[in-house]
C-alpha cells in the first residue's frame, strides 16, 4: 500500500513534517479511505495517526573558556582609521581622474605613492596640488616652446664662433 499522499496531506493538516507522521499499522485500510482534511483530523483525534515526539539532542559539557592573544579584541587605532578613510577616498578620486583621461599613468603612480606617504591631508589638498601641477606643466610647455629656438640660436652662434676661430 502506498500511503505517501496520505502522509503528505496529514503533514499539511497537522503542521508537522512528513517524517514525523506515523500511521497505526492495524488501521491502514481506514487511513487509506480518508480523502479530505477533515477525515485526517478525525483519524488523528481517534489515535490512528500519531505524531512522533521531537527528538532532543545530547547536552555537551561547556568547554572552559580560554583567554589568549586570539581572544583579545582591541579597537583599531583612531589614526589608522583616519588614514584608511582618507587613503581610500583619494585613491578612488585618482582612479576616476585616470579613467577620465585627466592624468596620465606616470602622474597617477607618482600621486599614488604620495597618497601612501600621507602627503595629502584631504581631497581638497589633492585637488589644489593637481591644480598647481597643471599650471606648472602649462608654464613648462609655454616656456619650452619659447626656449627651444633660443637654445638652437645659441648652438648656431657657438658653431659660428668655432668656425671663425679655425679660419
Amino acid at each position: 500500500m502506498n500511503l505517501a499522499k496520505k502522509k503528505q496531506l496529514a503533514s499539511e493538516v497537522l503542521g508537522v513534517g512528513k517524517n514525523k507522521i506515523k500511521f497505526a499499522s492495524d488501521k491502514l485500510p481506514e487511513i487509506k479511505e480518508a480523502i479530505t482534511k477533515q477525515d485526517i483530523r478525525d483519524l488523528y483525534k481517534e489515535g490512528f495517526i500519531i505524531i512522533k515526539p521531537v527528538n532532543g539532542r545530547r547536552m555537551k559539557k561547556k568547554r572552559r573558556t580560554r583567554i589568549g592573544p586570539g581572544k583579545i579584541r582591541v579597537k583599531v587605532n583612531k589614526r589608522k582609521q583616519d588614514y584608511i578613510k582618507i587613503t581610500r577616498k583619494l585613491r578612488r578620486y585618482l582612479k576616476e581622474l585616470k579613467n577620465q583621461g585627466k592624468i596620465n599613468s606616470e602622474n597617477y603612480l607618482d600621486l599614488r605613492k604620495k597618497i601612501k606617504m600621507r602627503y595629502f591631508r584631504s581631497k581638497a589638498y589633492l585637488k589644489e596640488y593637481l591644480a598647481t601641477i597643471e599650471n606648472v606643466k602649462k608654464d613648462d610647455i609655454k616656456a619650452g616652446i619659447e626656449t627651444k629656438p633660443k637654445k638652437q640660436a645659441k648652438k648656431k652662434e657657438k658653431t659660428k664662433t668655432k668656425e671663425a676661430k679655425k679660419s
